[in-house]
């Protein structure tokens, strides 16, 4: 098997008294699709700040080949759970403001948003404004920009949350597209039968630490049982701790995300209020 794309080597983190990962040992190759399987604060969302670089890890190592992933933002895409668009700006102003900072020509920008763009039925709305887009909307504009600058993984955050189902499926076929033109996709959800649609590998996150990690046929054979679901039980059956890291209000999680997005550095107030 060729080297990572990105890999992380003895990770915790923890938030004052919570735990959120205790020992991660994770590689991501390339051409993969992986889900993050998980409930509320099992610990997804910590996981993929950290593979994003938008946090740094307790303990552990979190590397881009061999570098440090937060040296190396320009080769991911993050589309949060939060999407984090200006309202006043249209969905291709949100796209070549995220793609112009990545020095990426706004002809190229365009080339790549209208490829996905046309798979996504948003065409037409690239020149209007994101303040009235539905929840699909903006979902979808979040993933092409996060697409625009041409990123070697794609780290997507509960895609599919609150979206309708013609949405919902056609974020998935979008997946399923970019892993056909060997892309490299981070998919994090709750939801078991999604993650097997799209993915080829699954790792199962519980209570802050990896419980499994392997193909759909990996994990029954680990467990014995007929469904991944029956799997999944079996290997989730601990009590899941009080939430943690999800019971932060949403402006702190947008916070998190929008350093990212933006390229700023925390200022000290907000480390102090993050802390």
């Amino acid at each position: 098997m060729t080297d990572a794309l990105l890999s992380l080597s003895g990770v915790a983190k923890s938030f004052k008294e919570v735990d959120a990962l205790t020992h991660v040992d994770l590689e991501i190759h390339s051409g993969q699709v992986v889900g993050l399987v998980g409930g509320n604060g099992a610990g997804k969302t910590t996981l993929l700040r950290l593979m994003a670089g938008v946090m740094e890890p307790t303990k552990g190592s979190v590397l881009f080949g061999k570098n440090r992933v937060s040296n190396m933002r320009e080769k991911l895409g993050v589309v949060p759970e939060s999407t984090g668009l200006y309202s006043r700006l249209t969905a291709w102003e949100n796209i070549r403001y995220h793609s112009r900072m990545y020095g990426i020509d706004d002809d190229v920008a365009w080339s790549r948003v209208s490829h996905f763009a046309k798979m996504l039925d948003l065409t037409e709305a690239l020149s209007r404004h994101t303040k009235g887009f539905s929840r699909g909307m903006r979902q979808k504009t979040a993933l092409l920009r996060a697409l625009a600058h041409g990123p070697d993984i794609l780290l997507l955050d509960e895609p599919t949350a609150g979206l309708d189902v013609t949405s919902a499926r056609t974020v998935r076929k979008l997946v399923t597209q970019l892993r056909n033109e060997g892309g490299t996709v981070i998919y994090s959800t709750h939801h078991l039968a999604e993650a097997q649609q799209v993915c080829d590998r699954i790792v199962i996150v519980h209570n802050g630490e990896i419980r499994a990690d392997g193909s759909p046929r990996e994990l029954l054979e680990l467990t014995g049982k007929e469904t991944l679901e029956d799997a999944y039980v079996y290997l989730t059956s601990d009590k899941a701790r009080n939430r943690g890291e999800d019971s932060k209000d949403e402006s702190r999680i947008a916070s998190w995300w929008r350093r990212f997005l933006t390229g700023k550095t925390p200022t000290i107030s907000e480390v102090i209020e993050d802390e």
